[in-house]
């Protein structure tokens, strides 16, 4: 190992990290042109989210890359407006809105950065990056709410986005106030979730809100865990995803479910004590998925009926979905493993090595 190495490996220490956190954007998000995010920008510091905003207003324009580090808790309390006279931003009180902003990236560091009943929403942004941050108790209605209710959200003519090494949580289902995880909406496309946690919530996530938001994706989703959670890993609606070596356990009531035309590819997942985990439900607008190399583990299925469509009890593919991109696949008995120690926020950011193990 050369002296400039182990002066990279050093540096990455101090800041929290391990070296697997210099890794660029993979999956769908890297097509398109690539997501960045704020690669080569400003670094800066915040412990509120009145100085995420106060970052982003101070750019000298809308899209001039930033790298926003982020430590300590993010509040309603800590989170107001900042106003720019650049036109650098659009912020508000009590939410973090990356609205008509591209080239940025969210990156936790230190002790941890922790959102608590914040969500993270991106409205005509591109070339965003989310890593390493915890979001939870996000909600719609009650109080306090939080911009639509997602922990992150897609909202509107987003494309690009990598997130990767979060953890989405909730503390109870729809009628607690609660919505989803992670929601991608109204033209957003070309997006990676990674090494993440999504857990104790009624819905995991969408791609597209409606039957006629049929416009969004592809997404990719991997090394990924969903844990207590009832439905949506995730609905599609007309659009096309990839999913591989996710580790899906408790899923109550569904799990993947693509409708209207929606697509996705389902390689080396490892699926653990649920219910109805890929199919096309609620619905009799068939989906399609392309099935290879999962273990479905004391998985149970409903009988095919209006509106119930499971893939099980045996899954075979009714498509077949090339993925434009290079990638590599874990075995899937080695998923739960993997996938436990590296996703989720705080916890090095740790990423597969290939071989059953972490790095």
């Amino acid at each position: 190992m050369n002296n400039k190495h182990i002066l990279s490996v050093v540096v990455a220490a101090a800041l929290g990290m391990a070296s697997s956190s210099v890794l660029a954007a993979d999956g769908y998000a890297a097509q398109n042109g690539g997501t960045t995010g704020g690669k080569g920008g400003k670094v800066v510091h915040a412990t509120t989210g009145t100085e995420i905003n106060a970052a982003l207003c101070n750019r000298a324009s809308a899209d001039t890359p930033i790298i926003i580090k982020v430590e300590g808790t993010i509040n309603h309390a800590n989170t107001e407006k900042v106003k720019s006279k650049n036109k650098s931003c659009n912020t508000g009180d009590s939410l973090i809105d990356l609205k008509k902003v591209s080239n940025v990236t969210i990156l936790g560091e230190g002790k941890g950065a922790l959102f608590d009943q914040l969500g993270i929403h991106l409205r005509e942004a591109s070339n965003i990056i989310i890593r390493n941050v915890h979001i939870r108790n996000v909600k719609k209605s009650g109080s306090p709410i939080s911009n639509g209710g997602d922990a992150i959200g897609m909202e509107k003519n987003v494309s690009n986005v990598w997130v990767d090494h979060v953890t989405l949580e909730a503390s109870g289902g729809e009628k607690d106030g609660y919505d989803a995880m992670f929601d991608v909406k109204n033209n957003s496309k070309y997006i990676t979730l990674s090494y993440s946690i999504l857990k104790n919530s009624d819905r995991g996530g969408l791609v597209g809100h409606s039957n006629s938001d049929t416009d969004n994706g592809p997404v990719t989703f991997h090394h990924n865990y969903y844990k207590n959670l009832k439905s949506r890993t995730p609905l599609l609606r007309g659009a096309t995803a990839h999913s591989y070596n996710n580790y899906y356990e408790g899923l109550r009531a569904s799990g993947m479910n693509p409708r209207i035309g929606g697509k996705i590819k389902v390689e080396n997942n490892y699926i653990k004590d649920s219910k109805n985990p890929l199919g096309t439900f609620y619905t009799n607008d068939m989906g399609y998925w392309d099935v290879s190399g999962n273990i479905w583990d004391n998985v149970s299925w409903s009988a095919d009926a209006s509106k119930m469509h499971p893939a099980g009890p045996n899954p075979k593919s009714t498509t077949s979905i090339s993925i434009p991109y290079s990638y590599s696949l874990d075995k899937a008995k080695c998923v739960p493993a993997i996938v436990k120690k590296a996703a989720g926020a705080n916890n090095g950011m740790l990423v597969s090595n290939g071989s059953c193990g972490v790095k």
